[in-house]
């Protein structure tokens, strides 16, 4: 780990930097927070947070990721109101990049931070529950769910629900059947190798009915908040995150790949197979400093212990 001094001078070209700009955002009038949201406080518990964050390979983030984007992922996190003490993200390295990755709970509360959404609530749906609702407007409305307790076993989850109530009848929501969920878990590594059924032993296997209400939660959040026409600051950065996440991504797939010798043979390209992405730079946080030190082997992406509420894998 780096020493004091180090550690000093990397405090100053990052969270000292998102600080000010911070500052500056609320100065300007373009940046609220909450009355219980304290910036300082959640940069604090990111800085001691981030001091025993390590890549896959057990090395420090502060040690291989550039200070751009640390001071970039302090920034996402800040600006969306989140702190990572609250279980409302994660800071996960690919490559020398740091990323801040919302969980449902931070993906919650920025919507209704942004929405003003009295409550967001979701359910699982079991085999012999009855479900019924009304389709207006392309909208599901009045969904009544009538389950019994005998109902309730992991094997039997047919599907899941999340209802984001805005008050005076205004309700949205959404509903995904077993094959919607699945569809979203199909890119993670714990999804079984027949392609149909989670990994026995996995968090999506073991802890199904939670994955299921994350899984629908993040759905609904986000498609209400990306059908909306909201362009503040809080909005640029929550799509700006998945942004950065998907660059990073990229980048270190890109690496990892650059020294593998291929066979250049004839094949046949399916509608599953996905096109590769281009190769993305991720944007600075304006007047923070760049490490001209770069490691040049990039580590590779760090992972989480498996968690019943957020882990930090595909939703």
């Amino acid at each position: 780990m780096a020493n004091q001094n180090q550690l000093a001078l990397i405090k100053k070209d990052t969270v000292d930097v998102v600080a000010t700009k911070v500052k500056q955002f609320q100065e300007a009038g373009e940046l609220h927070f909450p009355a219980n949201y304290s910036p300082e406080n959640a940069m604090k518990s990111a800085w001691l947070i981030l001091q025993n964050t390590v890549d896959r390979n057990k090395k420090p983030a502060l040690e291989v990721c550039t200070k751009d984007s640390v001071a970039n992922s302090l920034l996402d996190m800040v600006v969306q109101g989140l702190n990572p003490n609250k279980k409302q993200g994660y800071f996960i390295v690919y490559g020398n990049q740091l990323t801040f990755q919302r969980s449902y709970f931070g993906t919650m509360a920025v919507t209704k931070r942004v929405t003003g959404a009295k409550s967001i609530d979701a359910a699982v749906i079991y085999d012999g529950d009855e479900v019924d609702y009304e389709m207006v407007n392309g909208r599901i409305k009045n969904l009544s769910h009538k389950q019994k307790f005998g109902n309730i076993n992991k094997e039997n989850v047919i599907g899941a629900y999340c209802i984001i109530d805005f008050g005076n009848d205004d309700v949205y929501t959404e509903l995904m059947t077993i094959d919607d969920l699945r569809k979203a878990w199909s890119k993670a590594q714990f999804w079984g190798k027949d392609q149909t059924t989670e990994k026995k032993g996995s968090t999506h296997d073991e802890f199904k009915q939670e994955m299921a209400k994350k899984t629908v939660i993040n759905r609904a959040c986000k498609k209400y908040l990306n059908s909306s026409d909201d362009s503040s600051l809080v909005m640029q950065h929550f799509n700006k995150q998945d942004e950065r996440i998907d660059e990073a991504q990229a980048q270190q797939e890109i690496s990892e790949n650059a020294n593998k010798d291929y066979i250049d043979v004839e094949y046949t390209e399916t509608e599953n197979e996905p096109n590769p992405e281009p190769e993305r730079t991720v944007e600075p946080v304006e007047d923070a400093k760049s490490n001209a030190n770069q490691p040049k082997e990039e580590p590779e992406q760090m992972t989480l212990d498996d968690q019943p509420a957020d882990n930090g894998v595909p939703f």
